[in-house]
C-alpha cells in the first residue's frame, strides 16, 4: 500500500516541472497533519522546495547550468487563491505583460482578487492581491480575463491594428468566440476591440 507521501510524489511529478502547489491540494490523500509531514519530508530531501509560506513548487532546473530557476509566478499565485479560496486576474500590467503587449517587468507582480488584500514575498519577487469590486473581475478566468486587463491597462488611445493582429494570433478560434461572449459586459470600447479580435 502506498503512502500518504509516495501518492503527493506521484501526483506533483504528472504536473510539469514549476507547477505550484499548497497541502490544500492535497486533503483527499489523507489528514492535514499527513500531508504537512509529507511535504515537510519532500522539502528537506529536496524533491521539492518551499517558495513562500505555505506553498511549493517542483523547481524548474536550467539546462545549462544545472541551478534552480526563480519560481513560475503565475503558478504560484494561483496556488496562494486556491489555499486561501479566493479568485483572481493578473492586473492590466501583468496581463500585457504575458500577452507580449509590454515588455516592462514591475518590481510587485499585482492581481486583482476579490479577496483581502495582501503582498506575498517570493524570494526576490512581490506577489500583491489587490482586492477589487465584482464588477472588475470577470465571470471565469481564461484568456478572456488576460485579455480584457490588457486592454484596461491600455487604454482607447493606444491600442491600434497592431494590438488587435497580435491579440488575434495570441488566441486560438475557440479562445476568441469565448472571448467575444465573456466581453460584452465590460466597456462599450473594449467590446468593439474585441470584436476585431474575434473577426475572421
Amino acid at each position: 500500500m502506498q503512502s500518504v507521501l509516495d501518492i503527493i510524489l506521484a501526483r506533483i511529478r504528472r504536473n510539469r516541472r514549476g507547477h505550484a502547489f499548497s497541502s490544500k491540494d492535497f486533503l483527499d490523500i489523507g489528514s492535514r497533519a499527513s500531508v504537512d509531514h509529507a511535504l515537510s519530508a519532500l522539502t528537506k530531501s529536496g524533491k521539492i522546495r518551499r517558495v513562500t509560506r505555505g506553498i511549493y513548487d517542483s523547481p524548474k532546473v536550467n539546462p545549462d547550468l544545472g541551478g534552480e530557476l526563480s519560481p513560475d509566478y503565475d503558478s504560484v499565485a494561483q496556488a496562494i487563491a486556491r489555499k486561501d479560496g479566493v479568485r483572481i486576474e493578473p492586473s492590466g500590467a501583468r496581463a500585457a505583460n504575458i500577452l507580449g503587449l509590454s515588455t516592462q517587468v514591475p518590481a510587485k507582480i499585482v492581481y486583482l482578487s476579490n479577496g483581502t488584500s495582501r503582498v506575498y514575498q517570493v524570494g526576490k519577487q512581490r506577489i500583491a492581491f489587490q482586492r477589487v469590486g465584482p464588477k472588475e473581475l470577470l465571470p471565469k478566468s481564461g484568456p478572456s480575463t488576460l485579455v480584457v486587463q490588457a486592454l484596461r491597462h491600455l487604454g482607447q488611445d493606444r491600442v491600434d491594428e497592431s494590438v488587435v493582429r497580435q491579440l488575434r494570433d495570441r488566441l486560438d478560434p475557440s479562445d476568441r468566440k469565448t472571448l467575444l461572449r465573456d466581453a460584452q459586459y465590460t466597456a462599450d470600447w473594449i467590446f468593439e476591440v474585441v470584436k476585431r479580435i474575434a473577426a475572421d
